[in-house]
């Protein structure tokens, strides 16, 4: 999903496929994983040229048929490749311990898994501040309601 960051598909393709040959598998696991056909797809240069069945494909540098949204939607494209660089390195994908193609794909398929788990993890951190601040507030405000003024005597 373009807009979460989260990972909806990964597959680890045997050999050194181009990227353009890989793109129609890509949008099948999508669709397979999650029972709808993506409407649009916002891949880099080397996509050009492929399309998906009933998939609108945009390629980065497009300059035909772009509408404010789709230029807001292909620049956020751009903020997901440093997240695709990050599994890369911190999953160690270079260098996968499990053997042969089934070991690459049930290790790829991880290290996506682990990448959602990620950010899953990073909004309940964000939530649970938000509820302990608001505890914290709300035990405040009862402990300074709950204090007696001490009584003046004037002599």
């Amino acid at each position: 999903m373009h807009k979460e960051g989260f990972v909806v598909g990964m597959r680890s393709m045997p050999g050194n496929p181009y990227d353009g040959h890989t793109l129609h598998e890509a949008l099948e696991q999508v669709e397979i994983l999650t029972d709808v056909c993506p409407k649009r797809a916002f891949v880099d240069r080397g996509y050009r040229g492929h399309g998906g069945d009933g998939t609108a494909i945009f390629v980065s540098g497009q300059r035909r048929g772009m509408i404010q949204a789709l230029k807001k939607d292909l620049r956020r494209r751009s903020t997901i490749e440093p997240t695709i660089g990050h599994m890369k390195t911190d999953g160690r994908l270079a260098r996968c311990t499990l053997k042969g193609t089934i070991g690459d794909a049930v290790f790829a398929v991880l290290c996506g898994c682990g990448q959602n788990i990620r950010l899953i993890l990073a909004h309940l951190r964000k939530l649970v501040a938000v509820i302990f601040a608001f505890l914290l507030g709300a035990i405040v405000s009862i402990v300074r309601a709950s204090r007696q003024p001490e009584p003046r005597i004037a002599l």
